[in-house]
């Protein structure tokens, strides 16, 4: 086993399911997370997660450090110490920031009624609670560029949100201008600028809003969500920011007592398996 399997292992084993949002369900052994419930949280495989433990599986990508330092609920020290054990740097200032703090993963514990899900400020998906996966679609099969908002938006299939003709233009421009803002700030980030590159060789449409130069910051607004089951859902979503961070937290919640409240309780109950029989 190398020290950087030992770290995970004994992290693992620190973490109970409730500390990370999970049930405990059933008899267990031990106290801490399964290798299942660990590769559940970090968006990896249980094969990977059993071979990055027993040492069989060497050099882990900087993502898949951060993903799991992320489920784990290591401390800034901790995180450090684990990219140094995958023989990686520590994210420094001049790359987006990915790192969600355990004060802020329990605050998220804690907004179980809404839908929530967590981004850097490139709109690469970190988190997202179970009532957003059931309401958005399930990102726990999402690799590399599908875990990212403006890649879905302009290349990939979309998203649940029902937009005008005219209100699907101006999204499009606010994502754009958003991502230029964070480019200016992390302009020594490998990985935004090749998400850059991708996507103006991909989408004719981000290339022409790209080069316009305009830069702002994407807001939440009142929306409207096209669910496959449940039908539509009108709901606010609010971008919450942390002081210290620059990651985006998106919260879509229901007027109290409507019956888009209603159903999107029942998607809190029914999680992402179908409605329909």
């Amino acid at each position: 086993m190398t020290e950087f399997g030992q770290a995970v292992r004994r992290w693992r084993d620190r973490v109970t399911p409730e500390a990370a949002g999970l049930p405990a369900g059933g008899h267990r052994r031990a106290a801490g997370l399964r290798r299942e419930e660990l590769a559940l949280l970090a968006g990896i495989s249980v094969d990977y997660v059993t071979r990055l433990e027993q040492g069989r599986a060497t050099s882990p990508s900087a993502q898949v450090v951060e993903a799991l330092a992320r489920a784990l609920r290591l401390s800034g020290e901790e995180r450090a110490y684990l990219f140094q054990a995958a023989g990686l740097a520590p994210p420094g200032p001049e790359t987006v920031p990915a790192y969600v703090t355990p004060s802020v993963q329990r605050l998220l514990d804690r907004l179980a009624g809404a839908a929530v899900g967590v981004y850097d400020a490139a709109w690469t998906l970190l988190l997202a609670n179970p009532l957003y996966a059931a309401l958005l679609g399930d990102p726990s099969g999402w690799r590399g560029h599908e875990r990212n908002g403006v890649w879905r938006n302009f290349v990939g299939p979309g998203s649940r949100v029902r937009h005008t003709p005219e209100e699907h233009r101006a999204f499009e421009a606010a994502l754009v201008a958003d991502l230029r803002a964070t480019a200016g700030r992390y302009p020594g980030d490998p990985h935004l600028r090749r998400l850059v590159a991708r996507l103006r060789e991909s989408s004719g449409r981000f290339a022409e809003l790209w080069d316009t130069g305009v830069v702002g910051r994407h807001q939440g607004a009142r929306k409207i969500i096209d669910h496959p089951q449940a039908g539509a859902l009108t709901l606010d979503c609010d971008v919450l920011s942390v002081a210290g961070s620059d990651l985006r937290i998106l919260v879509y919640t229901a007027e109290p007592g409507t019956e888009d409240a209603e159903r999107l309780a029942l998607l809190g109950v029914l999680g992402t398996q179908s409605l329909v029989g």
